[in-house]
């Protein structure tokens, strides 16, 4: 039997809560009631053959309470008249709250939409949307707004996020509601106040205009003539991405590595300089006007994620290079080869004609399924002599 049950109402009630629904009429949502809820009865047949089973479903229905049964009269050839649940309806919003027991709940946002409406009216429209969502923020709720409104009071501060002075808020509160605060401020803040070009949770701080944590540039000199520093010692330097755009090294050539031990190891060569990759983006680096005059030579592993680098690193720097990332380096180390876990498979559009051959042989796996070549296995006398060869180019 698949007649409707009190049940199965309170189920239907339940899908609009666990929707949302209910809770966003509170917060200036669509009115969700009175509604009409989907009533499946007994056909006429069924009257006759389960006549006793008929009248006890009627009577389980009328018996339920929070909603109202439309009765309609029915008359049957062997039954002769006889009255039936036709509509089902929840009147009003408190009707649906005790059928599934969520008044409190409900009190609770109600109380969370006053608080909006009275401090942050701005916030209404994600209140309405994320309205389950927001009944689960409700300690923290006010907090929240806190943070929004001390935003706009102080728009584009050019501080850090530990300096937002606000009783009970700290760093790593903001942080980890960087995603709900950014919607927050999207609908609160003028547009003057957003950097547009600023996407991403990674970006929270440049598009609201906050000091972000400064992006940190690792190097060694290759020249000891050129040394930055007195003294014969190796000189492993790290400098914040402003003061290595002023920087004077009077080097000639830039080499880019990914890996740390590559870095540490880099040979010396005359007006020369190798930059540790990991760790920041390509935007940063070539924020250094004086890179654009050297010779840049980009060192990656042998793989599609390799030449994906590459590829992301001219779109900066036009001018760079690929060092050891060429077919003859590949094949002459084919006991070293590995595994790539998960290839690149996309277009890539700023590499050369032999990059892009050997991209494509790579990505189609027409050497071997997802050849990798790292960069730490290439022989140190072969690096050794592609330098040599570099000297005199």
């Amino acid at each position: 039997m698949t007649w409707t049950t009190p049940a199965d109402l309170r189920a239907q009630v339940q899908k609009l809560w666990d929707k949302g629904l209910i809770l966003a009429s509170l917060a200036g949502g669509e009115t969700v009631f009175p509604r009409r809820l989907t009533l499946k009865g007994p056909s006429s047949s069924e009257l006759t053959d389960r006549f006793d089973q008929g009248r006890s479903w009627i009577a389980d229905l009328r018996r339920g309470s929070h909603y109202r049964v439309v009765m309609r009269e029915v008359r049957h050839r062997i039954l002769g008249a006889n009255r039936v649940p036709d509509e089902i309806w929840i009147d009003t919003l408190d009707d649906a709250l005790a059928l599934i027991g969520k008044r409190r709940d409900a009190e609770r946002f109600a109380q969370l939409a006053a608080i909006t409406r009275n401090r942050r009216p701005s916030a209404l429209p994600w209140l309405a949307r994320h309205s389950l969502k927001a009944l689960e923020l409700a300690d923290r709720w006010p907090l929240l707004l806190d943070i929004v409104d001390w935003i706009r009071a102080h728009p584009r501060p050019g501080v850090y996020l530990r300096q937002i002075d606000i009783p009970g808020v700290h760093t790593k509160f903001i942080e980890s509601h960087r995603a709900l605060l950014s919607e927050l401020l999207e609908l609160s803040l003028p547009p003057d106040a957003i950097d547009a070009d600023a996407a991403g949770l990674g970006q929270f701080c440049r598009r609201y205009g906050f000091r972000d944590k400064p992006t940190r540039i690792r190097f060694r000199i290759l020249d000891p003539e050129l040394a930055l520093l007195p003294g014969t010692t190796d000189q492993d330097i790290t400098l914040d991405h402003d003061t290595f755009a002023l920087l004077d090294a009077k080097v000639d050539r830039v080499f880019i590595t990914e890996n740390e031990i590559n870095f540490l190891a880099f040979p010396n060569l005359p007006r020369s300089m190798v930059v540790f990759g990991a760790g920041y983006g390509f935007d940063r680096l070539a924020q250094a006007s004086w890179l654009h005059r050297c010779r840049i030579h980009y060192w990656g592993d042998i793989d599609t994620h390799g030449f994906a680098i590459l590829d992301q690193l001219r779109a900066y720097l036009p001018h760079a290079e690929s060092f050891l990332m060429d077919r003859e380096t590949l094949m002459a180390h084919s006991s070293q080869w590995v595994t790539e876990p998960q290839p690149v498979r996309r277009d890539l559009s700023c590499l050369s004609r032999e990059e892009q051959a050997l991209y494509d042989d790579l990505r189609d796996n027409r050497i071997r399924p997802a050849l990798r070549l790292e960069q730490e296995r290439i022989g140190f006398g072969w690096i050794e002599r592609a330098l040599d060869r570099l000297r005199f180019r």
